[in-house]
């Protein structure tokens, strides 16, 4: 397991190393193409160090890689605090932001897909702003005022993707703790309960519920993201959140063992339908 950064230059040196291969082109050859030595091009695809999205391109260019959405992920991948890189929304923040949150919401930015399991909160991308403030202003002890609001807004601000065009595709799987916790008081619990009730008839987003009855089950080691790009499925990851820092695991193994952790989830979970239906119950209180 790595730290979100650490992943992100190894995905980004594969990648551009396949990217090379495809095109016929070796790393002395990519090097003179470009004007530079050998050995960064080395230290890129081996992600021993970091590179700037400027170089990226002249990479891209120079394996005659035209795909915009596929150079678009790669150059978000290289993308760090100070590099002069695309600036995106969650730029604004980054005074207040943590570098993991910062490198999530980023990934979550990109993303085509993302399949999640929660076992204690709503995922923030259904979170109403009320909500959204109680689990924030539990989550950080003494958090002032103002910053409580900025970390609120940020995380309202986050569920654009929902609303973009393609969509971000969600997937998610609710423990029935999740439901029966009350954050906020019993007005705001109800009000949030309504709003997930409304996101899972969205066409783009997939709601199960995983009840009490269904006993232990893979998921009560605790929650988990994967996110999926359309562009390839060599930089899906996998993230895992502590209480002061987020993991990242990218090796195939782990993605396929997530995956079918996921799978199973699905299939001990109530169907959709099924789900809606309880989540509307549990908010009319039966």
């Amino acid at each position: 397991m790595q730290h979100g950064p650490v992943v992100r230059r190894r995905k980004l040196g594969a990648e551009l190393r396949a990217l090379r291969t495809s095109a016929g082109i070796t790393s002395g050859e990519a090097a003179r193409l470009v004007g530079w030595h050998q050995s960064k091009v080395s230290r890129i695809e081996t992600g021993t160090s970091g590179t700037k999205p400027a170089d990226v391109r002249l990479l891209l260019d120079a394996y005659g890689v035209h795909d915009p959405q596929l150079r678009e992920l790669l150059l978000v991948l290289a993308r760090s605090d100070g590099d002069g890189g695309r600036h995106h929304w969650w730029h604004a923040y980054r005074g207040v932001l943590p570098p993991t949150y910062r490198d999530f919401i980023s990934l979550e930015s990109q993303a085509s897909a993302m399949r999640t399991l929660e076992t204690t909160v709503v995922p923030g991308l259904l979170q109403t702003p009320e909500y959204a403030r109680a689990v924030t202003r539990a989550a950080v002890d003494g958090l002032p005022e103002e910053r409580l609001d900025t970390l609120v807004e940020v995380r309202l601000a986050r569920q654009d993707v929902l609303r973009a065009e393609p969509p971000l595709r969600l997937s998610a799987v609710l423990d029935e703790a999740v439901l029966r916790r009350e954050v906020g008081g019993p007005g705001v619990m109800d009000r949030q309960l309504r709003r997930l009730v409304e996101a899972a008839r969205l066409p783009h987003v997939r709601l199960q519920v995983l009840p009490f009855a269904a006993g232990a089950h893979i998921g009560v080691t605790g929650p988990f993201v994967i996110f999926s790009f359309s562009s390839t499925s060599d930089l899906d990851v996998v993230v895992l959140d502590h209480l002061t820092s987020s993991l990242h695991l990218e090796r195939k193994e782990d993605l396929e063992a997530y995956t079918e952790a996921f799978n199973a989830l699905l299939n001990h979970a109530l169907s959709p339908e099924d789900s809606l239906d309880f989540i509307a119950a549990t908010a009319a209180g039966a």
